[in-house]
């Protein structure tokens, strides 16, 4: 028997893992209630996505713009999918888990430049803060070094943020493939922390890579928060961060807790399984919630310039007008 089918077993109260069929013939009334709840949640996250998607195909140009929001306004419904998937086929959590990585990774990097994107792009985000100063002190990296040393604001140093996000989105893929291959090779035990495992390599590299892709975003978003208030962009930022969070470390927390024992086994499942099921369900019920708050954010009214592909102005620091996604409270109207 491989390792992977001997990590397959530890989810299991058995010396067997019962088959996906018995689990399912032997669900109580109450869980298939909760579960029945829940698919329908996960279902009604992905149609008001969609819906979504049929309304900015329709209002906004078919644009790097439009691109970048149905990126980033997709994060939730796809954690709420995965999460579905993995709690009603539990072997699949494994792949389910990478899937869920992957797309964070690269709704990341899309959020910075959904940032630009929304300022008007990268010539006029350049135009509008060039020679201004950009502070580093933000986190999750540099918050308690208020002493760094601030720099202007310039093409190479836009690239220098933009590259800080694209190096998740291109390494997170890699390594979950090859942690992909490694575990159906039965060579990669998530459990096994020791130095001589990948586990704690791969996990590593993805917490470092992870931490140095949110501090441009940080640094980008302090930069523009102030100018995109109509644009709503703190309550996206808000929005993503929660959804980032609860995905990562409420898995860590509930983990922790399983490992210790403190989560009971029950039959077939063993407490690391319950665990799992615990994050999925409340994964599904948090990414419910988190798509239908994005919809009052993200499904906003379009100035008729803007379907058109034009961008409304807005004044630099040395008051001239230059082209802008941003829109002001009396310029919104329905097209």
């Amino acid at each position: 028997m491989t390792e992977a089918a001997n990590h397959s077993l530890d989810l299991y109260c058995g010396s067997d893992p019962p088959k996906a069929v018995e689990i399912l013939t032997n669900l109580s009334v109450p869980t298939i209630i909760l579960y029945s709840v829940l698919t329908l949640m996960a279902v009604i996250a992905n149609l008001v996505y969609f819906e979504e998607v049929i309304y900015l195909i329709r209002k906004v140009p078919a644009t790097n713009r439009r691109a970048t929001i149905m990126w980033v306004s997709g994060l939730s419904p796809v954690i709420a999918s995965t999460s579905c998937v993995g709690m009603w086929v539990p072997l699949a959590s494994m792949i389910t888990d990478l899937t869920t990585a992957v797309y964070i990774a690269i709704a990341l990097h899309k959020f910075q430049e959904m940032i630009i994107e929304e300022f008007g792009g990268d010539e006029i985000f350049l135009k509008h803060f060039e020679n201004t100063l950009v502070t580093f002190s933000t986190g999750p990296c540099c918050c308690c070094c208020p002493c760094l040393p601030a720099a202007k604001m310039s093409r190479r140093l836009m690239i220098m943020l933009k590259l800080g996000t694209f190096q998740l989105a291109f390494l997170r893929p890699v390594l979950m493939i090859f942690t992909l291959v490694l575990w159906v090779n039965g060579t990669f035990d998530p459990d096994d922390i020791s130095p001589s495992g990948p586990a704690i390599w791969i996990n590593t590299s993805l917490g470092v890579s992870t931490v140095v892709a949110l501090w441009p975003v940080s640094i980008v978003f302090n930069k523009v928060k102030g100018e995109l208030k109509s644009q709503k962009i703190i309550p996206k930022f808000i929005l993503f961060k929660i959804s980032f969070i609860l995905n990562q470390l409420q898995a860590l927390i509930i983990n922790i807790t399983a490992s210790t024992g403190s989560i009971a086994c029950a039959p077939p499942f063993s407490s690391t399984a319950r665990g799992i099921y615990m994050n999925q369900q409340l994964l599904i019920m948090e990414m419910f919630i988190i798509t239908l708050i994005s919809q009052i954010y993200y499904r906003r009214k379009y100035h008729a310039k803007e379907i058109d592909g034009k961008q409304p102005t807005v004044k630099t620091h040395e008051g001239q007008n230059h082209l802008n996604g941003s829109i002001t409270e009396g310029e919104r109207s329905n097209v």
